[in-house]
């Protein structure tokens, strides 16, 4: 079973920074880390590996060249070897040309019995580009996977958590599964992989290897983009009672009486 996990290295939710003009976020390889849920995929992955010794893993991902990093932290945690997409050209691509992109090299690289991915990246929080390479490639796609099984038939089943109930979902390879925190983390790096993983090469390829044009990719092939960035401001009234000043209790209690009176938190 051949096993593409996608990882996408995304800035570190601490240091978050937008460029005015373009609207896209503005990539410090200092401040980069791989997204959470898709190491939450690369587990799945490994664990799969670990109960079918057959099952062999590929990281992919898109990002500028130092997003080689995440993908040999792939490496060390389990994948095989590890496939950068690399071009200038996808620089500021929206989710439906990412996913034109990477549908790309998984036809390039595969075929794949069984994509792996996170369910939403921290950066955009779209939930797209899973679901958009599925209907690229023509696979089945299951979405929000809390656990994931293969079974005796060689089917496999997800486990999904909604608002009311949990459903589980049966279906057959190949397919795109995009996987929920619940799933799991990925396994700690042993030593011997993590010295592997840093000299073991990772391809890196561009989008005319992949038989895209210039006019194909990037932010202007993109149908949606960030037009304008706003930051909200919070302007809340309120009264501060400290403990210190005479009478205190006797503010605060008229205060939430008031507040019951008008309609708020009872």
């Amino acid at each position: 079973m051949n096993i593409a996990v996608l990882l996408k290295q995304v800035p570190d939710s601490q240091s978050v920074r937008l460029d005015p003009d373009t609207g896209t976020l503005i990539r410090d390889p200092a401040d980069a880390v791989t997204n959470p849920l898709d190491l939450c995929a690369l587990g799945a992955a490994v664990r799969l590996a670990e109960s079918f010794p057959e099952t062999d893993i590929t990281a992919v991902s898109m990002g500028p060249a130092g997003a080689e990093q995440t993908l040999r932290h792939a490496m060390a945690l389990g994948a095989a070897r590890g496939i950068l997409v690399c071009d200038r050209a996808c620089a500021g691509s929206d989710t439906y040309v990412t996913a034109i992109v990477l549908a790309a090299a998984l036809e390039k690289f595969g075929p794949f019995d069984l994509i792996l991915t996170g369910l939403r990246a921290s950066d955009g929080e779209t939930g797209q580009v899973g679901p958009e390479i599925a209907a690229r490639l023509g696979l089945s796609v299951v979405t929000g996977a809390e656990a994931l099984r293969r079974l005796d038939s060689g089917e496999f089943e997800i486990d999904r958590v909604t608002e009311t109930e949990t459903e589980t979902i049966r279906f057959s390879l190949p397919a795109v599964v995009c996987v929920a925190k619940g799933i799991g983390p990925a396994p700690l790096p042993t030593l011997t992989r993590k010295s592997w993983a840093r000299r073991e090469p990772v391809a890196a390829v561009t989008a005319a290897d992949l038989g895209l044009r210039p006019d194909e990719v990037g932010l202007k092939a993109s149908p949606t983009r960030v037009v304008k960035i706003l930051h909200p401001r919070l302007a809340r009234g309120g009264e501060r009672i400290s403990l210190t000043e005479p009478n205190a209790l006797d503010r605060a209690a008229a205060r939430l009486r008031a507040l019951v009176e008008e309609g708020g938190p009872s």
